[in-house]
């Protein structure tokens, strides 16, 4: 059975699994160092902590090997209009970003916004290539800076502060109590990155290091 959550933040569902055991890509590939995007990790903490909201994750971390899976998936999003992928997690296996490629295909109807530190583990980002062309996915290849800095591979950074000099997009669900709202920027493709301030406990402890 597929499990979603409903994530208050975006007022919307999302799939997810949980942080740390299956992000590959919170690894430096040159340094073996955790990212340091990734040492504050949100989802490590605060309500993701709980019994009831590991359980859902764990219980995805299997169910998404069924052969049912995407057709499952499929039927879930009949009635749907905005979806996102990982509010905690991430593409962990290129098979799994193989059946999300096709319940995107297979859900024009649904503007998908996929968030993903493992573009740089070379099978999987072979598939999220694949993903990247379909017309209804905002593919967003998270920086792995915490101050702001990223490239024009990167669909995401985090900055310090609101007022941070920055290109991007600045996300200002901080304005309305860490809600969405009717802001649907991060599921669009033709907005090249959003940049979302520090928050967390522990983030807001790496940033205010950093900037010491």
């Amino acid at each position: 059975m597929v499990a979603l959550s409903n994530t208050s933040k975006l007022n919307a569902k999302s799939w997810s699994l949980n942080a740390g055991e299956t992000c590959p890509g919170s690894i430096d590939p040159k340094t073996k160092q955790v990212l340091p995007v990734c040492s504050g990790c949100y989802a490590k903490g605060g309500n993701y902590r709980f019994a009831n909201v590991r359980k859902p994750r764990d219980h995805n971390r299997d169910d998404w090997k069924r052969p049912e899976w995407v057709d499952d998936m499929v039927e879930r999003l009949d009635s749907e209009r905005y979806f996102r992928w990982f509010d905690s997690g991430d593409v962990y296996h290129p098979a799994l970003a193989f059946k999300i490629f096709l319940v995107i295909q297979r859900t024009p109807w649904v503007k998908h916004w996929l968030p993903t530190k493992s573009y740089n583990i070379p099978k999987i980002r072979a598939v999220l290539d694949r993903i990247a062309t379909l017309p209804n996915v905002a593919l967003r290849f998270s920086s792995p800076n915490i101050d702001g800095t990223y490239t024009d591979e990167h669909g995401s950074v985090v900055i310090p502060y609101a007022d941070s000099p920055t290109n991007a997009k600045v996300c200002d669900a901080y304005e309305r109590d860490g809600k969405c709202g009717a802001c649907k920027a991060c599921y669009d493709p033709s907005v090249p990155v959003i940049a979302y301030v520090a928050h967390g406990r522990s983030m807001m402890s790496k940033v205010r290091k950093l900037a010491a």
